[in-house]
This record gives structure tokens, C-alpha cells and sequence, in this order.
């Protein structure tokens, strides 16, 4: 039942979202998320009671430009994370690896090939609005072969050494804070991918590697990513007192 080949015959009945979509949009939910304290996989976390994955999906299957998601769960969780998923959107579901490079490669075996646009995106930013969604598919769709939202440094940042002595003060005006999704051509992505001879925890830097340019885009300050205990507080306060989920641009 968790054969990719089989869920992607099926996509037609399950998975489609919106008919005119043309992007595929991968979530890698396999990590256990240690930061985050001992417990469920980062991804079932529970943010104002329902699991960060449920919240990260629900907003990407906002955005009328995607076709379909997929998310790549722990091999043992695949399907309660269908079951869990079910009613929120039809999602094809596969079984992520031991790295995230793993189960992104995983999530996009199960893309037909007809999808040109594919976004990897983070279930830790589970408020990222639809919008951002849609600018970044729309900045792939431009031309440009690799997407990425980012938001300025706003701290001073410091280089250290050992014994963590200051070396210098880094020119804050070239730094970005990195957010997701990440936006790629299909082709560019799979290829990367293919030719990758070590781990990568970020697959706009595997384009780099390869020589492609890279492209950024204004960033939202709700696709903050959910990674300490913290980082729960504030999102549970965003769904408090802000609108987590403005219409799709």
C-alpha cells in the first residue's frame, strides 16, 4: 500500500488538490526533532492542539497553484499520518528516510511527471500562509531555476574562534534568514538530487553546489520555524492574535 508507483496511479482519484495546479508541493516529515524535547516525530507535535503537520498542510493546500502534496513520514507512522491527514486534504503520504535529503528524494519519486514546479517545505513552519506559497511557485515559474524566501538578519552577528574569542562583526546587509518553501524546477531538483554524494540538510544549497543560481524572495514573518520549546509559545500566540492564514495572493 506505501509503493510510491501505486499511490502515484492514484493520484487522479486521491491526491489531486486543485485541477489547474502545477506544482507538487514535498513536505519531509521523518525527522524526530530532538530539539523540540523526547516524544512524537517534530511533525506531530502538538501546536494549539492539532499536529504541526495538520497546520503546514491545511495552508499549503490553501494555495490554488498546487496540484498535490506529498508528505514523507516515519516507515511507521505512514499510515496514521494518512489517516490523520485525511480530512484536512487529500495528500499522497510515503515512507521518509533516515535523513531529510532521503525523504525528500522519497516524496518526489511519487510526482508524475507532468508537474514542471515542485516545493520542498517544512512542516516546523506549519502558520506559512498560502501566499507565500504562491509567490514562490510563481518566481520558479518565471524562469528562475531555484526559489527561496528570506528575510533580512536583524541581529549583529559575530564571527568566533576558540574559546569563543570574537574574530570580527559579519556585514549583516548581505544575510538572510532562510525560510521554506523552497522552489524548484522539477528537472533541476531531481537532478541535484541524482548527482548528490553527501548528506544535505538544505536543497537550495544542493543547487548551489551544482552551480545554479539561486533566487530570493520576500519572506513572512509567520513561516517562522518551530524548532525549541519557545518557538511553540510564539506560534501558539500568532494563532492567538494574528491571522495565521491570509487569502492566497
Amino acid at each position: 500500500m506505501n509503493d510510491p508507483h501505486h499511490l502515484v496511479e492514484d493520484r487522479d482519484v486521491t491526491a489531486q488538490l486543485h485541477a489547474r495546479g502545477d506544482v507538487a508541493v514535498l513536505v519531509p516529515a521523518a525527522g524526530s526533532g530532538v530539539r523540540l524535547g523526547p516524544g512524537v516525530p517534530k511533525a506531530l507535535r502538538l501546536l494549539a492542539g492539532e499536529p504541526l503537520l495538520v497546520h503546514a498542510v491545511r495552508r499549503v493546500a490553501a494555495a490554488p497553484s498546487v496540484r498535490l502534496i506529498v508528505v514523507a513520514a516515519p516507515a511507521a507512522e505512514v499510515t496514521a499520518v494518512r489517516e490523520l491527514l485525511a480530512p484536512v486534504a487529500p495528500v499522497i503520504v510515503v515512507p521518509g528516510g533516515a535523513e531529510r535529503q532521503d525523504s525528500v528524494a522519497a516524496a518526489l519519486a511519487a510526482v508524475p511527471d507532468d508537474v514542471d514546479i515542485v516545493l520542498v517545505h517544512d512542516a516546523a513552519r506549519a502558520l506559512t500562509p498560502p501566499g507565500l506559497v504562491e509567490s514562490v511557485a510563481a518566481a520558479v515559474r518565471s524562469g528562475h531555476p531555484a526559489v527561496i524566501p528570506a528575510q533580512p538578519v536583524v541581529d549583529t552577528i559575530k564571527e568566533v574562534g576558540t574559546q569563543e574569542r570574537v574574530l570580527g562583526t559579519v556585514d549583516r546587509s548581505v544575510l538572510r534568514s532562510v525560510q521554506t518553501p523552497q522552489g524548484f524546477r522539477r528537472d533541476v531538483l531531481a537532478a541535484v538530487h541524482e548527482a548528490a554524494s553527501a548528506a544535505h540538510t538544505d536543497d537550495a544549497g544542493m543547487v548551489e553546489k551544482a552551480g545554479l543560481p539561486v533566487v530570493c524572495i520576500p519572506g513572512s514573518d509567520l513561516a517562522l520555524k518551530i524548532t525549541r520549546p519557545l518557538d511553540l509559545v510564539l506560534a501558539e500566540a500568532l494563532l492567538a492574535h494574528a491571522d495565521p492564514q491570509p487569502p492566497a495572493r
